[in-house]
């Protein structure tokens, strides 16, 4: 391994990875203040329009383990150059679209380029100095979180002062500047895994499995719950995810070493992270709709979709602001200790944000809150499994916890859209969520934080140590362990 960069090297590569990363979730929340315009926009339905979200989804869904896992083969930082390539393509062919068809190409190839935050945490175990690794992990990890944040209200303002394209030829733009950044600023590290093959059969099985899945949770509830497409995807899911881990199993290099991913310490942290993620989504769901909902409905509170953000925004500047400390925590008292009071902190988020649903003041409050609780749990994640991993998986086990948090977004959104889309009034001719879907909505998020703390204590110590270890490395009996005959 390449010895660590000295203070002030470090800290422009942790920026880059950061400022990466965020990059990278603005991409995903891009589109948002459009939706309601892309079906006149692309000359389209509605239904047709919302693959422009969906493909999003899917994509990187499929993409983000591959490229972990490619990540520890030809090495991290050749990974995030190659991520950047898909991340300024599809964002000049979504800038250049006129019709839906070139619109999803391009917001699939967005998809393909959401790679580059695992890789970027995984890459931070080479190059930054021990004491310096906890807060850069933590930082790196809530940029996802904060790019999400931050990108809505600049997307919304875009959107609403200027031509919608200049969003796309924005983002064409940064993530074009990130490459640049990465070319001349991260150091290259050596391929963990170099010499191993790359398990095709594996990431067509997983990809297979993933899509099927992912397309029954986010397109359910349009389709149907109990619709034959529904069922059928999911049913192809179950069969083909089953046949996946048994090939993965048996093969002497898998995609995914799903015997790592079973150990207790690595299988309750990924649990963890989908209940952090529904957690986080549901008051990222709900509070832009009761700040735009009209204020005729007696609990809307009217604001624009730029206000909307606006209000929103010192959540995200929160995560960036708590990330630090959150190293800080883990050093002090490892990452399990951050994990578990990270979804307490999100749990408390939620109850400020039940009694106070009906000011914006109360939910800036309360979305401050849950994002510092995100922060904190986002931090510790990466370094509860870089803590488990042999070196040669540090990407690819990465990887598979960010599609473990993407899951819980995604289940998220699935679950709060039912219970909204089931608890509504109607006012001039209209069906809205009501207060009651609203607030029933934060009860869960609160509940699945708790519920999120409450599988985070499972998780187990290092065999042969008394404490959480602070810095992620992963322990030689790993290494040992995952030499295969």
């Amino acid at each position: 391994m390449d010895a660590p960069q000295s203070s002030s090297r470090a800290g422009a590569v942790v920026a880059t990875l950061a400022l990466a990363g965020t990059v990278a979730a603005i991409m995903q929340t891009l589109v948002t203040p459009l939706i309601a315009e892309l079906p006149r926009i692309l000359d389209t339905s509605a239904s047709n329009a919302a693959w422009v979200i969906t493909v999003t989804l899917l994509v990187s869904g499929v993409c983000v383990p591959v490229s972990g896992r490619l990540g520890d083969l030809i090495g991290k930082r050749r990974m995030m150059l190659v991520c950047a390539v898909p991340l300024v393509v599809g964002s000049v062919v979504c800038a250049l679209s006129s019709s839906v068809v070139p619109m999803i190409v391009g917001r699939g190839l967005q998809g393909m380029g959401m790679g580059m935050v695992p890789l970027g945490i995984a890459l931070l175990r080479d190059v930054v100095p021990a004491e310096k690794l906890s807060g850069s992990i933590a930082l790196v990890s809530a940029s996802m979180g904060i790019g999400g944040a931050i990108g809505l209200p600049i997307a919304a303002a875009v959107a609403q002062y200027a031509n919608w394209r200049v969003l796309f030829w924005g983002a064409a733009v940064l993530a074009a500047v990130i490459g640049v950044m990465i070319f001349l600023i991260v150091p290259d590290s050596p391929a963990a895994a170099k010499g191993q093959r790359f398990d095709a059969p594996g990431a067509v099985g997983l990809a297979v499995g993933l899509v099927s899945l992912l397309l029954a949770v986010s397109k359910g509830a349009d389709w149907g719950w109990a619709s034959g497409t529904t069922l059928g995807l999911f049913a192809l899911a179950a069969a083909s995810l089953l046949v996946w881990g048994r090939y993965e199993l048996r093969t002497r290099e898998p995609l995914v070493d799903l015997r790592t991913t079973a150990r207790p310490r690595v299988l309750f942290t990924n649990a963890a992270s989908i209940l952090i993620g529904v957690g986080m989504y549901s008051f990222m769901l709900i509070a832009p709709q009761v700040l735009q909902f009209p204020e005729a409905t007696g609990y809307g509170l009217g604001q624009s979709m730029l206000a909307a953000g606006l209000w929103m925004a010192p959540g995200g500047v929160m995560m960036m602001l708590i990330s630090p400390l959150g190293g800080k925590l883990i050093n002090a008292r490892g990452p399990k200790f951050a994990l578990i009071s990270g979804a307490l902190v999100i749990a408390v988020g939620y109850g400020v944000a039940l009694p106070l649903m009906g000011t914006a003041w109360g939910i800036m409050l309360a979305g401050i809150v849950i994002n510092s609780g995100v922060a904190l749990a986002y931090g510790a994640m990466p370094a509860l499994i870089m803590g488990s991993v042999p070196l040669s998986e540090t990407a690819a086990a990465n990887g598979f916890n960010t599609l473990m948090r993407s899951l819980g977004t995604t289940i998220g959104s699935a679950v709060i859209g039912v219970v909204l889309a089931q608890m509504t009034v109607t006012m001039g001719g209209h069906t809205l969520a009501s207060e009651d879907g609203f607030r029933t909505g934060l009860l869960i998020g609160s509940g699945v934080a708790l519920v999120s703390a409450a599988v985070a204590t499972l998780i187990p110590g290092l065999r042969g140590t008394g404490a959480e270890p602070a810095a992620a490395t992963a322990p030689a009996e790993d290494d040992q362990a995952a030499t295969r005959a």
